[in-house]
């Protein structure tokens, strides 16, 4: 078995869906969910300190602090305090004793919240099949020293014929340091293979910003939220996946702005909030956040962009000069007249039709940003999963570029981060596909040769290795097995690894779709302190506005085995590279920032920058309107939405997270904003769909997705057993949670140039289960 189990609970509740986001019931779970799990002097010293300047950074998402006044009391989240509490948990631990009870095909019949549960791992482990039994219940995996496991990953590493047949992943928490080291580390062994959870997420932003304006990451700074006159939230549930950002939404609200919420499931976390920590809101109920709601079909964002800059140029006609900021077009911009005559050849009335929406709603947007130039357009998962993701965001660009929108207090593009310190990996070199620049300064800082030729993203990683062109897999952090599509076809491709491996905190169905030989590097996490050979250390996030600091540890480990991640790269090291110095950088991580400051740009005395309070923001230059494209302008782009022709029977299925998840690591089985409670194998489909396809609510049916590959032959998939629900979801389009619904994802459908997997925009049937 690769996917997880597909037992249903036999316990789901349906309710209302809620109203309003946090609230005193946000705190009581998660102080629940905390001291559940450790004791109170603990997890209290692990909360107090989350997110604070002299603290460590949430293991969630990648939301900024405040640039001024945290608060003291709790500069968290819900899904924040979960997080704390799988990493200081002491009344679990995965230790060999749990994998000597448990063989892997044991294993494989938990659920991935079962797995997660079983607490902090605690020793290297070790699973050979080679010699074995072919029993799944033969193979248990056992301890083995650090020095074992460092030498078994350099002999298989150094076997290989050519470096490009090694993977090194790299998933969003890890730290800066441990980031650059590892770049470093797989450069000077040969290949740029590094492909990171930015390529099944945000590598469409990348791919669409970098193309437009110069640069693939926000241009605000937190306190623009405030200023601005309106923030239009498209494909994002920060209820859910960024809970932290609804404060900068209430103060923007309370401070005069609209707000603009574009998804097609109306979520809590865009209606309303009530801020626990404020009296007001608890005695009188939450801030109304959204103005104007508009439910829009899947995939249908671009469309109503278009519809929207269409109007746009309509009105300027009759408010000449009000409506365009022309000075900023004409001084900054380029392909402006392509555009607009790409745009007239659309029908307004075609792409209004596109979106479900109709012409009055559309105006009201319209009217909302006609004569005001303070925009901010967020976005995450919603826009950059589907096959003209790319396309989708440079229109995004198009609307603000007419507005005038970018370079000033108040407007910008504010693409949100899913995971802590993914924007920072990047930063620090965690990318298949580097810049010759940075190469180059590779070479001059460490004296060798970089390699050149591109490597795998997430996707061509999985096909390299279920093709045999890639054997060795090394994961650096992450749920690679279950984050990526087509969990079937991945799952196949670990198996053929003669080895991998995972640097993980708890364990997860990874380690347990293993190759020949497989190892578990058990490594710090953000709360544990780290003590090296010149005392205890920090190291350094950036978060998605571009703000990098220090987050230091406060809680003893809860192993003394447990090695830090820059001490794993470097055992590594030094047997694969031993002319590099690799115990300085683990004895002191300024070595590493040092490093870090000589070789990447906009890091010069970067172990001066991040020792103040609150660190420093990194050199943006659309946010100075200093385009750094090839031209030096921000470019008008030609887009063309996608219509989709469904056939009877058919459906569009986007995935989702529940509220009791972050990414594939499941904390419980409610998602109580949306009414679900004890089960996650739900399927929200509008009640007139489930009666035209002969169904009926909280039925068991099986979804089928329909994909035809390259050679014109219709592949399907299945996902077996989910629980028909009825929700107001526009007709056609159906929703279900992630990862279990990643197996209907075929591995070759992918975004236009991003190669993102195509998880938002899935074509499915539905038939009852059997």
């Amino acid at each position: 078995m690769s996917v997880p189990p597909e037992e249903l609970s036999g316990q789901l509740e349906v309710r209302q869906p809620q109203t309003e986001a946090a609230g005193i019931t946000a705190v009581i779970k998660s102080v629940e969910h905390v001291f559940s799990r450790t004791d109170l002097g603990r997890g209290w010293t692990a909360l107090y300190k989350v997110n604070q300047t002299d603290g460590y950074d949430c293991p969630s998402c990648a939301w900024p602090d405040p640039d001024h006044g945290r608060s003291a009391i709790a500069e968290y989240c819900e899904n924040g305090a979960k997080a704390i509490a799988d990493e200081v948990m002491t009344r679990h631990t995965a230790s060999p004793v749990l994998f000597q009870r448990y063989s892997v095909a044991d294993l494989l019949q938990k659920t991935d919240h079962w797995l997660g549960q079983q607490g902090r791992l605690t020793h290297p482990m070790v699973l050979r099949t080679a010699g074995k039994s072919a029993a799944p219940h033969a193979l248990h995996y056992e301890p083995i020293s650090w020095d074992e496991a460092f030498d078994l990953i350099a002999t298989e590493l150094k076997a290989l014929p050519s470096p490009d047949e090694a993977i090194f992943y790299t998933s969003g928490r890890t730290a800066n340091e441990t980031a650059f080291l590892y770049q470093l580390l797989v450069r000077m062994y040969g290949t740029n293979n590094l492909p990171d959870c930015s390529n099944m997420c945000h590598e469409s932003t990348g791919v669409a910003l970098g193309e437009t304006i110069g640069l693939g990451k926000a241009s605000i700074v937190y306190d623009d939220f405030a200023k601005a006159e309106v923030i239009i939230i498209m494909g994002q549930n920060p209820g859910t996946n960024a809970p932290r950002m609804l404060t900068a939404l209430e103060e923007a609200k309370r401070n005069g702005a609209q707000i603009v919420a574009v998804n097609p499931l109306v979520e809590t976390g865009l209606l309303a909030f009530k801020h626990p920590q404020k009296v007001r809101d608890v005695v009188l109920g939450g801030q109304t956040l959204t103005d104007l709601y508009l439910q829009i079909r899947i995939n249908t964002d671009l469309a109503l962009m278009k519809a929207v800059c269409k109007l746009l140029l309509q009105e300027e006609t009759k408010h000449l000069g009000r409506v365009l900021d022309r000075a900023f077009i004409d001084a900054h911009t380029a392909g402006y007249d392509a555009f607009v005559q790409a745009l007239n050849g659309y029908e307004l009335d075609d792409l209004i039709r596109q979106t479900g929406l109709a012409i009055e709603q559309v105006m009201t947007l319209v009217e909302a940003i006609r004569f005001k130039k303070r925009i901010i357009i967020c976005w995450a998962m919603g826009l950059t999963q589907h096959k003209n993701a790319v396309e989708t965001i440079r229109e995004v660009i198009n609307l603000l570029l007419l507005k005038g929108s970018i370079g000033i207090e108040g407007g910008g593009v504010a693409p949100i981060r899913g995971h802590s310190n993914v924007q920072g990996d990047r930063t620090m070199g965690i990318y298949e596909k580097p810049k010759p620049q940075f190469l180059d300064a590779l070479e001059r800082v460490f004296g060798f040769t970089a390699p050149r030729k591109p490597g795998y993203d997430v996707v061509a990683a999985v096909k390299a290795m279920h093709e045999g062109r890639a054997k060795v897999f090394f994961g650096m952090g992450g749920n690679f097995a279950l984050a990526t599509s087509d969990t079937n076809y991945c799952a196949e491709a670990l198996q053929k690894c003669r080895l991998t491996v995972h640097v993980s905190t708890k364990l997860n169905r990874s380690h347990l779709t293993h190759g020949q030989t497989a190892l578990i590097l058990p490594c710090l996490g953000h709360s544990d302190i780290d003590r090296q050979a010149s005392g205890e250390q920090f190291v350094t996030m950036e978060n998605t506005t571009g703000v990098v600091q220090m987050s230091k540890g406060v809680v003893e480990p809860i192993s003394n085995l447990m090695l830090s991640e820059p001490a794993i790269v470097a055992g590594i090291g030094k047997r694969l590279r031993p002319n590099f110095d690799w115990d300085a950088c683990v004895s002191n991580y300024d070595t590493i920032r040092d490093l870090i400051a000589e070789t990447i740009e906009g890091c010069a005395d970067y172990n001066a920058k991040v020792r103040h309070r609150g660190g420093f923001y990194l050199p943006n230059g659309p946010r100075k309107r200093q385009f750094t494209t090839p031209d030096g302008k921000a470019h008008f782009t030609v887009n063309t939405p996608i219509v989709h022709t469904l056939r009877p029977g058919e459906l569009l299925l986007m995935t989702v997270r529940s509220h009791d998840q972050f990414n594939t690591t499941v904390y419980g089985n409610d998602d109580r904003y949306r009414g679900i409670y004890n089960e996650r194998r739900v399927l929200f489909m509008h009640p007139n769909d489930i009666a035209e396809q002969g169904l009926r609510d909280r039925q068991v049916v099986d979804l089928h997705s329909h994909y035809a590959g390259t050679d014109g032959v219709v592949q399907q998939r299945t996902a077996h057993r989910f629980i028909v629900v009825s929700y107001d979801i526009p007709r056609g389009n159906v929703a279900a949670y992630f990862p279990e619904t990643n197996v209907l994802v075929p591995i070759d459908s992918i975004a236009d140039k991003s190669h993102t997997p195509t998880s938002k925009s899935i074509v499915i049937t539905v038939t009852p289960s059997l």
